[in-house]
């Protein structure tokens, strides 16, 4: 148990996963967690379900605080970093703010202890991957506690280079609207072919996680265990043949590029940013 004081800066989707998660794994305790956001009726619901402090003054949350954690939409950034006043020095600031980079962050605070992270949507119900970075001056205890934090949204990766997480926004982060995408299509097909959708939707779940599993287990290249269920002129080898036919590997490809360059695009969008190639 952290036995730390966090707040929690911004109390929407992705910091009750975090809020839940932390109480859920025994990792904090609910009178040390503090749930900021200017809706008083959101914090009291959060109070109700998880007995953590609501407040609706950021400066109240911050006071004190061993973490700060900033959880609020990216063009709402900006304007509350600059009335957050009142950090500790010793404190860690550990954002899940997408496009937000270290130098922003710190910059906006005038505080040097930054994590930057990136999860996706399954780390509201715990079976997430965050990727996170950390600015120079995060000491190896402060690592520790933003691992541990972290860890309450599911697996988490420590990266080095703050360019991945960029990539790991177009990957694992944007990574469950493509499986959804694919999902559907499934079941979609499904239906055409004469299923009823609920018949299509259990098949094609169930497909999915089984597929995965087996994938872990086994611990083979996925392409091995695609050619384990591809017999020559069978029915796997002819719909394999038309989604290579469409192109289907490369429009993934395709996609997350583009969601990549976008994400960069996103970061130097937000409201302060500072183009450090172009001062060099």
């Amino acid at each position: 148990m952290l036995k730390k004081k966090i707040a929690f800066i911004g109390s929407g989707a992705m910091a009750e996963a975090m809020i839940a998660g932390l109480i859920r794994n025994k990792l904090a305790r609910p009178e040390d967690l503090l749930a900021s956001g200017p809706r008083a009726e959101r914090g009291a619901e959060l109070a109700r379900k998880y007995s953590v402090i609501p407040l609706v003054e950021n400066q109240q949350a911050v006071h004190g605080a061993q973490v700060v954690v900033l959880s609020v939409k990216p063009q709402r950034l900006t304007q509350v970093m600059k009335n957050l006043k009142g950090i500790r020095s010793d404190a860690l600031v550990l954002s899940i703010v997408a496009g937000a980079s270290l130098k922003k962050i710190s910059g906006g605070l005038k505080h040097t202890s930054v994590v930057r992270s990136m999860p996706n949507t399954p780390a509201q119900i715990g079976r997430g991957i965050t990727v996170w970075t950390a600015s120079a001056a995060v000491s190896n205890s402060q690592k520790a506690t933003a691992q541990t934090i972290l860890s309450a949204l599911g697996e988490e990766l420590f990266v080095e280079d703050e360019n991945y997480l960029d990539m790991a926004t177009a990957l694992s982060g944007n990574g469950p609207a493509y499986v959804f995408l694919f999902m559907e299509a499934l079941i979609d097909a499904g239906v055409h072919m004469g299923f009823p959708r609920r018949i299509a939707e259990t098949l094609v779940v169930q497909t999915l996680q089984g597929s995965v599993e087996y994938y872990q287990k086994i611990g083979n290249h996925p392409a091995s265990l695609r050619n384990q269920v591809t017999s020559p002129g069978g029915t796997s080898a002819e719909a394999l043949y038309y989604l290579e036919k469409a192109g289907f590997r490369t429009a993934i490809s395709r996609a997350i590029w583009a969601a990549y360059q976008r994400s960069l695009e996103l970061g130097k969008e937000l409201p302060g940013h500072i183009d450090t190639a172009a001062i060099e």
